[in-house]
């Protein structure tokens, strides 16, 4: 894609930081049924994935569709309860928390889905689309939550008077903001952005990244940003977790894995980037069945550096180069020229 210029806010990083979101061994399973008589088949959507999310951060889960990300979104956002393991949401383990505070957990994390086109309700103004969640969460009479509609428009950089406007009289762009803005009617301290930019053209993600970072900036809010698109998530993530058919395969600091990835699927996608390497690698074969995950390491089947080894045992995330790679092989790497320097096959 395209370069996108992205305006560093550091404020945010100078806060003190608070672990908003936290995830151990993370599963979701579900049983799929294959027909009269016979045994339901078992998914393993997402398969043990751990992270710690703090204020003021952004986490990037990246990968080839259908690797779990979007079930591990979900998840997080308390639409789906996972299978095992445990997630704790501002110090609150989900699995064990009561009605109310369970009322109150769902202000703390909202949702920026995918499609500005689709989220928004075509036949109210957007002044009601923004005051639903206060009306339902919030003790606000009718001025108080007009006022901060209003002021959340402006905050967005649409003008107030949008609210009693439709959402097709809007831009792509500008319905974005809208869903951003609704987002944030709740003072949420925790954002899961589902693909928030792909379906926008290059110049208006810019401007749609910008105005995420200047309000991580702002309020200290934690994203946890879904994309399969590294050029984005080179210019709004501290850090990546990559994953591969439900696992958790890479993880830590942008900078580290931008430059140095470990393991072969995160130097396929980082390759198949235009821009972000110089060199290319082609993976062989097909993404696996979820239903029929091969043995040993999940990557064996496409990767070119596979031995007997990985055919057998399944690597176990281990720390090196200060991130978390799962590859028997990730040292080898280590001795590699960083993914900007090497040449073109």
């Amino acid at each position: 894609m395209t370069d996108i210029a992205v305006v560093a806010t550091p404020a945010a990083a100078e806060r003190p930081r608070a672990v908003v979101a936290e995830a151990h061994e993370l599963q979701r399973v579900y049983s799929i049924r294959r027909g009269f008589l016979r045994e339901p088949a078992r998914l393993q959507a997402v398969g043990g994935v751990s992270f710690a999310l703090e204020a003021g951060r952004t986490l990037a889960v990246v990968g080839e569709s259908g690797c779990g990300k979007s079930t591990l979104a979900r998840m997080v956002a308390l639409i789906e309860a996972p299978t095992a393991g445990r997630f704790a949401l501002d110090g609150i383990d989900v699995a064990t928390m009561n009605t109310g505070q369970r009322q109150q957990l769902r202000r703390t994390v909202q949702l920026v889905f995918q499609n500005p086109y689709g989220s928004l309700n075509p036949r109210k103004k957007v002044g009601d689309i923004l005051a639903a969640p206060l009306a339902i969460h919030m003790p606000f009479d009718k001025a108080e939550r007009t006022r901060r509609v209003r002021d959340m428009l402006a905050r967005v950089g649409l003008r107030p008077e949008y609210a009693n406007r439709y959402p097709h009289m809007f831009s792509g762009g500008q319905r974005q903001r809208i869903a951003i803005a609704r987002a944030l009617m709740l003072s949420p301290k925790l954002v899961v952005a589902d693909e928030p930019v792909s379906a926008l053209d290059v110049s208006i993600q810019a401007q749609v990244l910008n105005l995420l970072a200047d309000l991580q900036a702002e309020l200290g809010l934690a994203y946890l940003f879904i994309s399969h698109d590294l050029g984005v998530v080179r210019h709004i993530a501290h850090e990546v977790l990559v994953m591969y058919l439900g696992h958790a395969v890479e993880q830590g600091p942008k900078a580290q894995i931008f430059a140095r990835p470990l393991h072969p699927y995160t130097q396929a996608l980082l390759a198949s980037t235009p821009g972000l390497t110089t060199g290319r690698i082609v993976l062989k074969g097909e993404l696996p069945s979820p239903l029929a995950p091969p043995p040993g390491c999940v990557f064996n089947t496409r990767c070119a550096h596979a031995t007997e080894r990985c055919r057998i045992e399944r690597p176990l995330a281990r720390l090196l180069d200060a991130r978390q790679v799962a590859c028997h092989h990730a040292e080898q790497f280590l001795e590699a020229p960083p993914a900007s320097a090497r040449p073109q096959p």
